[in-house]
């Protein structure tokens, strides 16, 4: 099943449609979550929406492409957007040990906060605990929706090792929270004095025996410490996860699924398509970005070869004036055995493996293919430094002759129109070659998801850096279709 097949992703009504409340874009590493959730975000705000675009990327580039010094837990208001109406754009990167901060000052006394702030425990875990930034990510995300300030949330979810790890935290937290070593620390405060002593040092003893000799026994006081302060809030921290799961599950919220046309970026990309599915929240649609094309689709990667071929075959037998510079073409030969002879019979300097290198590299990175074409005609038809010269004074037969001279040294002809050709017909099959396998890659996954609506992005000469470039990635998501 080829691509024109399946549905195509119409991203301007799901942006201007006022039941749209939250837009996540999710997916594998490396694909253009962020940049995809940045230009959602200004799209939206330039067509009328109030939107705030929350991204989980530490790299920062959010900030950059907006025009924005630095990104913190604070939405911050973006300039220069061509805004319709009320429409206005805030940006704000994730703070995961701030958020953290945040829910226990907000949930806990002053002195309950202050407890758990400070204890070491607490402070290894709102840093670095597994799945902690996919679940503040989550938090942060039913804040935002809670304020009301904003008619279009766009969340650019973290680079997780797998796009699942934002959808598990939550559950993987809770059971965290739920699990039975939280429930053995936490019972002596429950049971309370000496009784609640009693059973720590009889009921545990085993325990804490073995971990305290693994993790030392200050790590196993702090762990109770920790949980004994945050007892009362726990509850608060299932209740809230699961109400921003159901606020995922709701009608207002829409999945956009960010792949790149690559094997593992669209196998990460179905398996979150199924999980979207069996989870029963609501998938707009695939973004595939990167996508590359050619405006000369109808020359085939094999036609384009076979032309550069018969150029390169035309050029073995000398068509124009040829040497007639260095030797008078109507003239005897060098008779074997020569100097002459054997110096015109050398061999041309090989270039062949460098072309072939740059050509490798160059089909591995088509999106530079206009600059490599520019430099590559460039360097063909510079004059090189290589000169025939005429034989050497040891083999003249006038090298007796005091008033002979050299002959003064003569430039090698510059590069025919037809070797320029060739080398462009080359180019021009490597793009064509990876037009066909990205082609091959969309083919399979829409094969398994044919139900699945597809935007592609076609791929930009460079990098996003500002405003100007997010509004071009905008552009070509609400085209939907990459040019041939």
């Amino acid at each position: 099943m080829t691509l024109d097949s399946v549905p195509l992703l119409d991203i301007d009504p799901l942006l201007d449609d006022p039941a749209t409340r939250i837009i996540v874009c999710c997916g594998s590493g490396g694909v253009g979550k962020t940049t995809t959730a940045a230009a959602l975000g200004v799209r939206a705000a330039e067509r009328g929406r109030r939107a705030v675009v929350l991204t989980i990327d530490p790299a920062r580039r959010l900030a950059q492409s907006m025009g924005i010094d630095s990104l913190d837990n604070i939405p911050r208001r973006v300039a220069g957007i061509k805004a319709t109406g009320d429409g206005e754009l805030h940006a704000m990167m994730l703070d995961m040990k701030r958020t953290f901060d945040e829910i226990v000052e907000a949930h806990a006394d002053g002195e309950r906060a202050a407890a758990i702030l400070n204890n070491p425990f607490y402070q290894s875990l709102s840093a670095g605990f597994a799945g902690t930034q996919e679940y503040m990510a989550m938090e942060k995300l039913g804040q935002l929706r809670a304020r009301d300030e904003w008619d279009l949330i766009v969340v650019d979810t973290p680079p997780s090792r797998s796009a699942l790890d934002f959808l598990d935290a939550p559950k993987r937290l809770g059971s965290f929270l739920d699990g039975k070593f939280i429930r053995l620390l936490m019972a002596p405060a429950k049971v309370g004095g000496r009784a609640g002593m009693k059973f720590l040092n009889v009921g545990m003893s085993m325990m804490t025996g073995t971990l305290g000799k693994l993790l030392g026994g200050q790590f196993l006081r702090d762990v109770q410490t920790f949980v004994t302060a945050m007892d009362t809030m726990f509850g608060g921290f299932r209740t809230r996860a699961d109400a921003t799961y159901r606020l995922l599950q709701a009608p207002g919220t829409a999945f956009l699924v960010v792949a790149a046309p690559e094997r593992d970026a669209l196998r990460e990309a179905a398996y979150f398509v199924e999980r979207l599915a069996a989870d029963g929240m609501p998938l707009a649609g695939l973004v595939l970005n990167r996508v590359h094309g050619s405006g000369a689709a109808r020359l085939t990667a094999e036609r384009a070869l076979a032309a550069a071929e018969n150029l390169d075959d035309s050029g073995i037998v000398d068509q124009e004036a040829g040497n007639e510079a260095v030797r008078d073409s109507t003239g005897p030969s060098p008779e074997p055995g020569t100097a002459e002879h054997a110096e015109l019979s050398q061999p041309p300097e090989d270039t062949e493996h460098t072309e072939n290198a740059e050509h490798t590299e160059h089909a591995e990175n088509p999106e530079n293919t206009a600059t490599f074409t520019a430099a590559h005609a460039a360097k063909a038809t510079a004059k090189p430094t290589a000169t025939f010269t005429t034989p050497s004074a040891a083999t003249s037969p006038e090298a007796d002759t005091p008033e002979s001279t050299p002959e003064p040294a003569q430039a090698v002809p510059e590069p025919t129109v037809d070797a320029l050709t060739a080398g462009l017909l080359r180019l021009h099959a490597e793009r064509m070659q990876v037009l066909a396998r990205e082609q091959r890659t969309r083919d399979r996954f829409t094969a398994l998801h044919p139900e699945v609506a597809v935007a592609e992005v076609a791929a930009l000469p460079g990098d996003v850096h500002d405003l100007a470039g997010l509004r071009a990635i905008g552009d070509r998501l609400a085209t939907g279709r990459s040019p041939a």
